[in-house]
């Protein structure tokens, strides 16, 4: 486990007013404030510099779609799916996704700051050149995701499924993968030292070094 890992949930009080996502294009800045969002479909939407603060999606379907350099603050997604979504370059502040669908989701060169996937499916989503502090991975698939030349900083995997995860230049010292579940990832040596596994996975991971475990 991180030691002192601490992070701060979004912070959204009082009932929210229902709105719609195409309410943003009628305002004259992309911005949506202090409002729900429930059981929109929407795909191959394009938004650049869209502005999101206190907003809950609930049962959002929204795929395929580009949001760069998006800027989120206090924001929760719970059971939506977001699969295929570009969010590159993007500011997510106390963001909490829960129970949702992130398959090939695209958060390179971003900057996740206080921000939770809890049950969630990440596989083959891109974190290249992302930097996280802290981030909390909960209970999630990270099958192939790609954590390249990845700053993990107070990050925290409890309980995932990291199969073939890709870490290739990117620091796990501080890192607590001891509750994951995984036959192989892809990792350079030198960045697995100070991370932190299981007695299993040492036998794993002493492959890398060329070595030959004895049965007892």
């Amino acid at each position: 486990m991180t030691k002192k890992f601490k992070i701060d949930l979004p912070k959204i009080q009082g009932d929210l007013e229902e709105a719609r996502f195409r309410d943003l294009y009628l305002e004259e800045d992309l911005y949506l404030h202090d409002c729900s969002i429930t059981g929109a479909f929407l795909e191959n939407e394009e938004i650049d510099k869209l502005i999101l603060s206190k907003v809950k999606f609930n049962n959002v379907t929204l795929i395929h779609s580009s949001f760069y350099k998006i800027d989120m603050t206090d924001v929760v997604f719970e059971n939506c799916d977001l699969s295929n979504t570009n969010f590159k370059e993007g500011i997510l502040y106390r963001v909490h996704f829960k129970d949702c669908k992130l398959m090939g989701v695209d958060f390179e060169k971003a900057n996740l700051r206080n921000v939770t996937f809890e049950n969630c499916m990440l596989d083959m989503s891109e974190f290249v050149e992302t930097d996280l502090k802290p981030v909390l991975f909960d209970q999630s698939s990270l099958k192939q995701a790609n954590f390249y030349e990845t700053k993990l900083n107070a990050v925290k995997f409890e309980s995932c499924n990291i199969e073939e995860i890709d870490f290739t230049e990117t620091s796990l010292n501080g890192i607590d993968i001891s509750t994951c579940k995984f036959n192989t990832i892809h990792v350079d040596l030198t960045s697995l030292k100070g991370c932190t596994v299981s007695r299993e996975q040492a036998i794993v991971f002493s492959t890398l070094l060329g070595l030959q475990v004895k049965e007892d």
